[in-house]
């Protein structure tokens, strides 16, 4: 061996390794220092090279004061380089040493050395030592079962202490920290006795840990893995005298079913399967599922109630302050109210909400809950087509759960929230069953108190429960569903009930949202009433409140641009924030037209005004309908036709124009599908126009049923279909005479501002629509609703006006013929009147459409 003394020796730091001497030793070596220095010492004849452990094992370039004094001289052996860089290489150690200099080089560390020499005594205790030592070793082997037992014949034969003491502790999975306090001992016998006090401490822990696993082998099969390390660590805890340990799971839910109170079948239920999870194995599929199921009955509150507080006064002040106008809306809430205040019993009256988009539907079932101080609750069933989405799925399916209405009263934390069923006509039948059938049970008062979720398998009450339904139409709502419902029509909000609920509602819940108060953005009326005519176009107001919320957005980025701190918006600014405008009334006829009318039109989304379109041609006698019209519109194009056939003469038309003419109707916006009755008036003056050449006087629009006697039948949605005539600039509406109890719910000043017309025969609506305007004016100063027998004389009369025929002899023989005829129609008519109750009962039912379409 070379001079230790007077050899520069190259150095590597090892990181959670002490290599001892005699002992030969695997490595890796990846830092660049260490590798030059490995490299160094392959150079060198001797191979020799100086390894010492770090204090630090995350230090990456270690330096003097991050390395032991103490270390091992070792001799490389071979060594091999892996395509990732790293080099692998054995060594061996051959003697201790102790650094007395390092020279740290840019490219590795040197030091100078000097031996750290052992001393040994051949005395009794070294020998009692070294019996011991192995005897003890041997035992380890024996019990830990984790080393070689091939090494005890290695050890065994053994007689220095040093070296004894050496290989013990490479054995033992000791820290490095005491390894290298074993490495700088140099007294081989102290070395010795210190390595007996750990062997003996290893000892000992193996003898637990062997302890341990005798207490749970009995339990353990070859697929209780997870089970056995769970009891492993059981036993651990008590061997440790663990305190503060939690409850076990099963009592833990023992106590959750005391507190939670159940009764009856439900407690029954929880503790028969309470009783199967205790003998199941924890980690099994079934025990999984009883779990969720135990966590679902226990979430549930059985006996947790709001405290129901009923105050008339209170409630009128919450629902006007969260609600501009809705004057019956809230007075039959009110009422509702008021019977639940006095009545103790479970009330069977379930509210039913009807109105298009937007106009409030579910914050007044919100509104209700907050009067009653209940909590609230929401189910979407738009598009539910399952009946085990109310009645909950049977726990044998994979990933079931109870239903919706059970989901909302866990979620509302009470057994007596109020539940808003959203959209209950869009549920639909499928081939998983029909869920309307389902909420039978739930929303009749008399099967509701023992409702049994499928999930739950045990009844739950829902007669506490407080339902709120909402719907756009009841079109599609069976007819047993909605004998249970009490309907409240909700109409769409006129201009001035817009422009309140921005004032009070909209623009200040947007400002706040949008973090801008009134000092940065003010809306004047003018420019709110330009938004609403000319962005947009609904019976409700959520588009009005997306045009609010943009141009709040680009005020708030004025703001924080600093572009602008303060805007005032005028009618003028309107444009700039929201863009040319999205509505046009194109529907909207000014001036006097051949074969055009406007009609009116109720969707679910409100009113909607609808043009007449009636072009004549030369040809055979056809009659084309355009404008996806359904069979009830069909039929009364059909009967307008053969109205005008039959009284062809009284009113002034060839009765032989189809001989040579054909017919075309249509009605714009041809993607919508239009269906329903009421458009009869405005199809037959749409076509006597046509026929007779004659213009309809602008800004006139007309709705109602008619009969192949000419009468004129109510309708529905009038008040929709004015309110639609008003934003389209309509000035003069005639309906039939059978709705002027309906103009009650329309507001005083739509009605100054509209002309609203009663009529019962299209007698009385040929003089006003045909007339000029000051014999218009002439017949409307006479009154709004002309006795028969006038308009006819003003018909027969405008007959003979547009006559094509000049003999006057032959007209007047014409007209005394038809004014016979029209005797014997006014006697059928008044006949009829008398089942007039059965006729209207016919219309409420023909009054049906598909989704979206007009009627």
């Amino acid at each position: 061996m070379a001079d230790l003394t007077s050899t520069i020796f190259p150095l590597i730091p090892l990181r959670d390794v002490v290599v001892f001497p005699q002992m030969v030793t695997p490595l890796f070596v990846h830092r660049p220092k260490s590798i030059a220095a490995l490299e160094q010492a392959l150079m060198r004849d001797d191979r020799l090279i100086v390894l010492v452990a770090q204090k630090d094992s995350e230090c990456e370039d270690p330096g003097k004061d991050d390395i032991y004094q103490i270390g091992t001289l070792a001799e490389v052996m071979q060594m091999l380089k892996l395509p990732d860089g790293t080099v692998k290489v054995l060594v061996e150690g051959s003697v201790r040493v102790r650094i007395e200099q390092i020279v740290e080089e840019p490219t590795m560390l040197t030091v100078h050395v000097l031996e750290h020499a052992e001393t040994s005594n051949d005395d009794v205790l070294t020998k009692t030592l070294i019996r011991v030592s192995v005897e003890k070793f041997e035992q380890f082997v024996k019990t830990t079962k984790k080393i070689n037992p091939e090494s005890l014949l290695a050890v065994s034969g053994i007689g220095q202490p040093g070296r004894l003491a050496d290989i013990i502790a490479t054995y033992l999975g000791l820290e490095i920290a005491e390894k290298q306090h074993c490495l700088e001992i140099a007294d081989a016998t102290a070395r010795l006795e210190y390595i007996g006090h750990l062997l003996s401490r290893e000892l000992e822990l193996a003898d637990l840990e062997q302890q341990i696993h005798d207490k749970v082998r009995f339990n353990l099969e070859k697929t209780q893995r997870e089970y056995y390390l769970r009891e492993k660590m059981r036993i651990i805890q008590e061997e440790l005298n663990a305190e503060g340990e939690a409850l076990g799971e099963i009592a833990e839910y023992r106590l959750k079913i005391k507190k939670c109170r159940m009764k009856g079948v439900a407690l029954e239920k929880v503790n028969k399967e309470l009783t199967r999870l205790e003998k199941m194995m924890p980690q099994s599929a079934e025990a999984a599922v009883i779990r969720t199921y135990l966590d679902t009955m226990v979430a549930l509150p059985w006996s947790k109630r709001s405290k129901e507080i009923i105050d008339i006064e209170r409630a009128e002040d919450i629902l006007d302050e969260d609600h501009y106008g809705l004057g019956k809306v809230k007075e039959r809430i009110l009422e509702y109210l008021a019977v639940r205040k006095l009545s103790k019993e479970p009330q069977g009256t379930i509210l039913c909400l009807v109105g298009p988009p937007g106009v409030g539907k579910t914050s007044l079932a919100r509104s209700i809950a907050r009067a009653m101080n209940r909590k609230f609750a929401r189910i979407s069933l738009g598009g539910v087509n399952d009946e085990a989405e109310i009645r909950g799925h049977r726990r044998t399916y994979i990933g079931a759960m109870p239903g919706r209405i059970i989901q909302a009263i866990k979620q509302a934390g009470t057994r007596n929230p109020v539940v808003l069923l959203d959209e209950i006509e869009k549920m639909t039948r499928s081939y998983m069953g029909d869920p309307t059938a389902a909420m039978l049970e739930v929303l009749d008062p008399d099967q509701n108190e023992n409702f049994t979720d499928h999930y739950l398998d045990a009844p739950f009450s829902l007669q506490e429960v407080v339902f709120i339904g909402t719907a756009n139409a009841l079109d599609y709502v069976p007819r047993p569903l909605l004998d249970r419902l009490e309907v409240i029509n909700l109409s769409g909000y006129t201009e001035e009930e817009k422009v309140a609920i921005a004032e009070l509602h909209i623009i200040p819940k947007t400002l706040k949202r949008h973090g801008l108060s009134q000092k940065h953005l003010k809306f004047q009326a003018p420019a709110i009433r330009r938004i609403i005519q000319e962005y947009t176009r609904e019976a409700g107001v959520r588009n009005l409140e997306r045009a609010v919320a943009t141009i709040c957005r680009k005020v708030a980025t004025k703001v924080v641009t600093g572009k602008s701190t303060t805007v005032k918006l005028t009618p003028q600014m309107v444009h700039d924030y929201l863009g040319p405008a999205k509505v046009l009334r194109e529907n909207e006829v000014k001036g006097a037209q051949v074969g055009l009318v406007t009609g009116l039109a109720w969707t679910e989304t409100g009113g909607e005004t609808l043009t007449v379109e009636v072009n004549t041609m030369p040809g055979k006698g056809n009659f084309q309908l355009t404008g996806q019209l359904g069979d009830i519109m069909k039929e009364s194009a059909q009967a307008s036709l053969s109205y005008i056939r039959s009284h062809a003469e009284m009113l002034g038309i060839d009765p032989g124009f189809l001989d040579s003419r054909d017919l075309h109707i249509h009605l714009p916006e041809g993607a919508i599908p239009k269906d329903g009755p009421s458009a009869g008036v405005a199809l037959c003056t749409a076509l006597i126009s046509a026929v007779s050449k004659r213009p309809v006087v602008g800004n006139i629009a007309m709705t109602g049923e008619i009969t192949l006697r000419g009468r004129v039948l109510a309708i529905g949605g009038l008040k929709e279909k004015v309110l639609a005539a008003l934003r389209a600039g309509i000035k003069t509406v005639l309906f039939p005479r059978g709705n002027e109890k309906d103009l009650q719910d329309i507001p005083e000043y739509v009605l100054e501002k509209l002309e609203l017309i009663p009529v019962a025969h299209l007698d009385e609506v040929f003089p006003i629509v045909f007339k000029t305007d000051e014999k218009k004016k002439d017949a409307r100063r006479k009154g709004a609703s002309p006795r028969r027998h006038a308009a006819r004389q003003s018909a027969r009369g405008w007959a003979r006006t547009t006559s094509s025929n000049g003999n006057s002899r032959t007209s007047t023989n014409n007209s005394k013929t038809s004014t016979s005829n029209n005797r014997t129609s006014t006697k059928n008519s008044r006949t009829s009147t008398n089942n007039s109750k059965t006729f209207n009962n016919s219309r409420t039912n023909s009054r049906t459409s598909t989704n979206n379409s007009r009627r």
